[in-house]
């Protein structure tokens, strides 16, 4: 059984195939990237894994466990996280916040059971005594305590990429969909998070899917690439493999590339 695959998945808007009868398996503890020119369908990938689509056709598997009709709430719960393109972050609330809102999946008090939080000895104050360690060690590891109680508005765009990290590991994933992760950042930002990336991987544990335009990123970081384009794959290989195909120049370079 493979840890993820996806199977024959189509999905169109209108008269668009935005995804075209994409098939692709990734093995546990792999980084796998997905690339393609913009507008080659790798978002609406991500957006029906994690329930914000739901396919046309095609069947998306997680262990076994088909995702196609299930609600984002409910893929997360399975142990599914994900980053966005564009931030997705509360910026009027500090890292520490935006942090303890990934645990939302874990949390088991009620509305009602928050009352008991002035209680020290509450179940309620117990459990968020947890969150708060479990989210200090997520602050820890991606090293943002400088930035723990300051407001997100107020950070540097690189370092509100790392809480949005952040926030998805706060989940506790088996699964993490990086979306452009190094979209924006400087070359000191982007070396910085290719060192994370494989970290989340290699300490860990995490399987990482990852859809990324900056070339010399994937190669450094991928075990795996599926190239794409118009919804259709292209190759899929070794890094290597995939960088040199003929076809996957020709896409990002919009111009014919012929063969020796």
């Amino acid at each position: 059984m493979a840890f993820f695959e996806i199977k024959h998945l189509n999905k169109s808007f209108g008269g668009l195939k935005a995804v075209d009868d994409l098939s692709l398996m990734v093995e546990e503890k792999q980084i796998f990237s997905i690339i393609g020119p913009n507008g080659a369908g790798k978002s609406t990938i991500f957006n029906n894994i994690n329930g914000l689509y739901q396919p046309d056709s095609g069947e998306i598997l997680f262990k076994g466990q088909n995702l196609v009709g299930k609600r984002p709430d409910q893929i997360a719960k399975m142990g599914i996280a994900r980053t966005f393109q564009n931030l997705e972050l509360f910026s009027h609330m500090t890292t520490m916040d935006n942090l303890l809102l990934g645990r939302h999946n874990h949390m088991k008090t009620s509305i009602l059971g928050v009352v008991a939080l002035c209680f020290k000895r509450s179940k309620a104050a117990k459990e968020e005594i947890q969150h708060r360690r479990k989210v200090e060690e997520i602050i820890d590891f991606l090293e943002l305590e400088a930035s723990r109680d300051q407001y997100v508005s107020n950070l540097p765009y690189g370092k509100q990429k790392l809480v949005e990290l952040g926030r998805a590991l706060a989940l506790e994933p088996e699964l993490l969909l990086l979306d452009e992760p190094a979209a924006g950042l400087t070359q000191e930002e982007r070396d910085e998070m290719i060192f994370w990336i494989k970290d989340i991987r290699d300490l860990l544990g995490i399987t990482v899917i990852l859809i990324e335009h900056n070339m010399q990123m994937v190669q450094n970081i991928s075990d795996r690439i599926l190239a794409i384009n118009f919804g259709k794959p292209l190759t899929e290989g070794t890094p290597e493999e995939v960088l040199s195909h003929p076809e996957v120049i020709s896409a990002y370079l919009g111009e014919e590339v012929t063969q020796e």
